[in-house]
């Protein structure tokens, strides 16, 4: 996370709700021979006090698991660009890169292998919502037996939320009108949502959070 707390301003409800609205993250514990890390999918509950997710059974945090409670932090990424300093048409600039990340910490665990199917009909749910008004999957189109089958393969886990932090890097520091040029020439250049995205909360950063 950037140090400089003008990137820092955002509360606590803020950072939640952006890593809830995301939901998928980086996943990461201290392992035996370094960092482990995984890409995943998660519910994050609206008080924000605990996270949901499900690992495969192989994945080596699964298995850390199997002796206890371990400290875990979660890695919510936004949208991110270089920024060119000519875009600021101001002179001694120096390049740099805009993001937003939201990070999640707290001691992550296993859960019983019967709280995995409400799991993942809760996850699927999430995502089918935002399809609408496409029919919504559920786990009950599968066949018989088809389900339990693949189930075997995942566990169900849950983080207990302890720490919140976001790092909103959104030229911030600088001047409102050198700000809004960048936001312009990062949307004129960008490609995709993302980066259409981050220019519009460039526009809307004013340094107070």
């Amino acid at each position: 996370m950037h140090p400089n707390p003008v990137f820092h301003t955002k509360d606590a409800q803020t950072n939640l709700a952006w890593a809830r609205e995301r939901a998928f993250g980086v996943l990461a514990i201290s392992g035996a021979d370094g960092p482990w890390m995984s890409h995943i999918p998660f519910l994050l509950e609206d008080d924000g006090t605990w996270l949901w997710l499900h690992l495969l059974r192989s994945n080596p945090i699964a298995r850390a698991l199997k002796d206890g409670p371990v400290p875990a932090r979660v890695a919510v990424s936004g949208p991110d660009s270089y920024v060119s300093p000519d875009w600021y048409e101001v002179p001694d600039q120096v390049p740099t890169w805009n993001y937003v990340a939201v990070h999640l910490t707290g001691m992550l665990e296993l859960l019983p292998h019967e709280e995995l199917h409400p799991l993942l009909d809760r996850q699927s749910k999430l995502f089918e919502d935002r399809l609408l008004p496409k029919t919504p999957w559920t786990t009950g189109k599968m066949s018989d037996g088809v389900m339990d089958r693949m189930m075997r393969a995942i566990v169900p886990c849950r983080m207990q939320v302890t720490g919140i932090d976001g790092t909103w890097k959104l030229n911030q520091n600088k001047p409102d009108d050198v700000r809004l040029r960048a936001a312009d020439q990062v949307e004129a250049f960008g490609q995709g949502t993302d980066l259409a995205l981050l220019a519009a909360l460039m526009r809307a950063a004013d340094g107070q959070g």
